[in-house]
């Protein structure tokens, strides 16, 4: 409970931070004539953004997935709290305080390594370094960040070797993440496919599944280089679905950011079938767990189907933002009312 609210503290305040530095930049671009001219009624308001913060901050405590952690004393709930003041950490620009944050999060877990992008694009535009390869600065202080997180994840790794005096929990801790050895259901993708599968293919397809976590983050990192904060809501929901071992924490933690994209509803297209999905898993959940484990009136088939169906859903609500994102800052430059050569009225594809 304690650690639930911390969460919710640091996302109120680095959300807090987060708005002002939007709508600053914001007004720069206003000032420079960056956007179209008829796109005023796309731009956010002050009295819009005002209660972002508290609503990012009440979406993560009354979330029914933060009470379910909670109620079933998870430890997920310190990882949750390291990650978010790891964001705090970042969108107040303390590079140090961000490395010690994220390796303590990777210590725990090891995928928030994934969130080392975000974080250094975020601080590359706080210090307003280009984000160019050929430039010195950018190298410099990509080193001077990867250096600070490699030495404060050594010096934690260390720590824990003088507690122990043995080297044992690595293989226990991220060895056991990595290779997958125990398959009880959860409402994650790994258990049932390994269940199923020949041993001797497991290797080949645990590397496939567990690279999932890694592929996105090199092409994201490259389309939303000019956004490092909807990267790292992009990435804390690819982490959530991809795990080997995810929790209902997880995804409460990243949908814990939805309002702050708040202006996106419009562009939106199946939010509402997502939504309704999302629910329904969650109320069926339960249901099939107590059909097949204790009624055994049901089998596997049943509750894989609808941990199947919830992370689909996930998948597909997490396009449906990436799209609409995409689409508004389309939008934004080449203004709301599109046409062709021909004068005639374009609609917007993106491919």
């Amino acid at each position: 409970m304690i650690t639930d609210v911390l969460t919710a503290v640091a996302l109120y305040l680095a959300i807090q931070d987060f708005n002002k530095v939007v709508f600053k930049k914001q007004k720069l671009l206003i000032e420079l004539d960056k956007y179209a001219p008829d796109v005023a009624e796309l731009i956010q308001t002050p009295m819009e953004m005002h209660y972002i913060p508290l609503k990012v901050a009440l979406f993560y405590l009354l979330n029914p997935y933060t009470v379910m952690s909670c109620v079933a004393k998870s430890t997920c709930a310190i990882n949750n709290s390291v990650i978010a003041f790891f964001i705090l950490a970042t969108i107040k620009g303390s590079a140090f305080l961000s490395a010690v944050f994220l390796a303590l999060a990777t210590y725990q877990s090891l995928y928030p390594l994934t969130l080392f992008a975000p974080a250094l694009l975020y601080l590359l535009q706080r210090q307003f370094i280009p984000i160019k390869l050929k430039s010195k600065s950018f190298w410099f202080y990509t080193m001077q960040y990867a250096s600070l997180y490699l030495c404060s994840l050594v010096v934690i790794i260390c720590l824990s070797f003088f507690l122990l005096n043995s080297w044992d929990f690595i293989p226990s801790v991220y060895g056991f993440i990595l290779s997958v050895p125990d398959l009880t259901p959860n409402i994650g993708l790994f258990w049932y496919f390994f269940a199923e599968m020949f041993e001797h293919f497991s290797l080949f397809f645990v590397c496939v599944f567990q690279i999932n976590v890694f592929f996105y983050t090199i092409p994201l990192a490259i389309k939303l280089k000019e956004h490092p904060m909807f990267f790292m809501f992009v990435q804390l929901a690819i982490i959530s679905i991809f795990k080997s071992y995810p929790t209902l924490g997880d995804v409460a933690l990243y949908m814990a950011f939805l309002p702050v994209w708040s202006h996106l509803y419009r562009f939106l297209r199946n939010i509402f079938i997502l939504s309704c999905v999302l629910i329904f898993c969650s109320f069926l959940f339960p249901v099939l767990w107590h059909l097949w484990i204790y009624a055994g009136s049901a089998n596997s088939n049943f509750y894989y189907a609808i941990t199947l169906t919830f992370n689909i859903g996930q998948i597909l609500l997490i396009s449906d933002y990436f799209y609409a994102f995409l689409r508004r800052e389309y939008y934004l430059t080449h203004g709301l009312h599109l046409t062709r050569q021909d004068g005639t009225e374009a609609m917007l594809v993106l491919k």
